[in-house]
């Protein structure tokens, strides 16, 4: 195994890790910071995502919407920021209330599966997995008023077909993609 460092305890050979953090600009939902030579974007107030996973019956629920700073649509899980609207909000809320806003779908059990990190060079954000069990059909989903959310309830034996399709037809696919793909690719398929 190779060489660890203690993640509460950043290596002295690590560049800018005890720097000042500068705010160069905050929005509502986004601020931008620089320390040292770094520059990245973080959330403001605390503000997480929730990242649902939802597989039942072999099947896989996934979202397809615009996303401006791709200039396209994206396939994605379902997903939505925690405490932007509610100071304290729990993860588990925030995933349910975004599962059923999204794709119409309610579960009976929600299972928290860590926090992790989307592209921790760029951004600060973090996320917080869910899986969801036991779902019911509530709504036909599809996002709060201007978000134009596709709903995509795939067969997991068809999902990489599914996904090379919507890349052709011009649809980014968000990272998160791979979590269901994994195995396939490591196994060579």
């Amino acid at each position: 195994m190779g060489d660890t460092v203690s993640p509460l305890s950043p290596s002295l050979t690590v560049p800018d890790h005890d720097a000042d953090e500068e705010i160069v600009w905050q929005g509502k939902f986004l601020t931008t910071c620089k320390r040292g030579r770094w520059e990245y974007v973080t959330r403001p107030r605390g503000v997480r995502a929730a990242v649902i996973l939802a597989v039942e019956n072999g099947h896989v629920l996934l979202v397809e919407q615009y996303r401006v700073p791709l200039g396209r649509s994206c396939l994605e899980l379902p997903a939505g920021l925690i405490g932007d609207e509610t100071e304290g909000e729990a993860p588990l809320a925030a995933a349910a209330r975004e599962l059923e806003e999204e794709t119409g779908y309610r579960a009976a059990r929600l299972e928290d599966c860590g926090e992790f990190y989307s592209s921790p060079g760029l951004l600060g954000e973090s996320f917080t997995m869910v899986r969801a069990h036991d779902l019911t059909k509530i709504s036909e989903g599809g996002g709060i008023e201007g978000e134009n959310i596709t709903v995509h309830r795939v067969a997991l034996a068809d999902l990489p077909s599914f996904i090379v399709a919507k890349r052709n037809q011009g649809c980014g696919i968000d990272v998160r993609m791979l979590l269901l793909l994994g195995q396939g690719i490591l196994a060579g398929e």
